[in-house]
C-alpha cells in the first residue's frame, strides 16, 4: 500500500510504500496527489520512502508505474528514493539519468537528509 507523507511543501509529492505496492494504490493514492501538486506547480518533487515495511511491487502495479512514468514523464524536479534495498538502488542510479530532473537515492537512516534535499 502507499501513504502520503504529511507536512511537505505544496510541489512535493511524498508516498511511502508500506507492505506489497498494488495497481490500486497508483489510481487511489499516487496520481491524486501528482494530479493535485501538477496543478499549481509546472515542476513537482517526488520523495518516495520505500522503508523496512515495504515488501514488494505486485505485478500489476510495476505496470502501473511504468504507465504512470509515461504520462508524467517531464514533470519532475526532482526525485528521492530513500530506500536501503540495493536492488532498488542500482535500478534508480542506471535508469536515473534518462529521467527530466535530478534523481537522488538515500538509505532509509538519511530520510531527514532527502527530506531537506527535496524540499529546499
Amino acid at each position: 500500500m502507499m501513504q502520503l507523507i504529511e507536512n511537505l511543501p505544496d510541489n512535493v509529492v511524498g508516498i511511502r510504500a508500506i507492505g506489497e505496492v498494488e495497481d490500486d494504490d497508483y489510481e487511489d493514492v499516487l496520481v491524486p496527489a501528482i494530479e493535485a501538486a501538477q496543478a499549481s506547480h509546472d515542476k513537482i518533487r517526488l520523495l518516495y520512502v520505500l522503508g523496512e515495511e515495504f515488501t514488494g511491487y505486485e505485478a500489476d502495479a510495476m505496470w502501473e508505474d511504468t504507465k504512470l512514468g509515461a504520462r508524467t514523464f517531464t514533470a519532475y524536479d526532482k526525485i528521492a528514493v530513500v530506500t536501503d534495498t540495493t536492488w532498488l538502488q542500482r535500478t534508480v542510479r542506471a535508469f536515473g539519468w534518462m529521467i527530466p530532473g535530478e534523481v537522488r537515492t538515500f538509505h532509509t537512516d538519511a530520510l531527514d537528509e532527502a527530506t531537506a534535499w527535496i524540499s529546499a
